[in-house]
């Protein structure tokens, strides 16, 4: 795995553009943290979470999850809690905190982020693996500090 100055400096540079490319932007997030699936949402004017851009979701739940509320799945609740949530497999997870069609995303090692810049929430930013995994304390900071980039450029 790059370490966390190589993957900011790369976000970095995606962000410098007038319009960044969300999709490259969220290959490159993928590929740092080993993970297959991975989500963008950024808040509208309603307070609803609207997919930006996505990688390897199956076809079937691109409707399901292109509108997310506040406190609902995972990229909801940590919209909701300012704060990231972590999974480490989805598809055994009874806390009711995944909603029942994300296991049909066939993931296990999950982790979603708010976007957050100034205390201000601006979406979120989701990531997973095909295999359970515990995220540890710096992952969940470095997805952190990539959604405060992010929120910056929003802001």
């Amino acid at each position: 795995m790059d370490n966390s100055k190589e993957i900011l400096a790369k976000i970095k540079a995606e962000l410098i553009k007038e319009a960044p490319n969300w999709d490259d932007l969220l290959k490159v997030t993928l590929a740092h943290f080993e993970c297959s699936t991975g989500t963008l949402h950024f808040l509208d004017k309603d307070a609803l979470l609207q997919l930006q851009s996505q990688v390897g979701i199956p076809e079937f739940l691109i409707p399901k999850l292109s509108t997310i509320p506040i406190g609902k799945g995972m990229a909801g609740i940590a919209a909701e809690r300012r704060k990231p949530v972590e999974m480490c497999n989805l598809q055994t997870d009874d806390s009711g905190v995944a909603r029942p069609s994300a296991k049909d995303t066939k993931v296990e090692g999950s982790l979603a982020a708010p976007l957050m810049h100034n205390e201000k929430l601006y979406g979120t930013i989701g990531i997973a693996k095909p295999v359970p995994y515990d995220f540890t304390e710096s992952e969940m900071d470095l997805l952190m500090e990539i959604g405060k980039l992010i929120s910056k450029k929003l802001s």
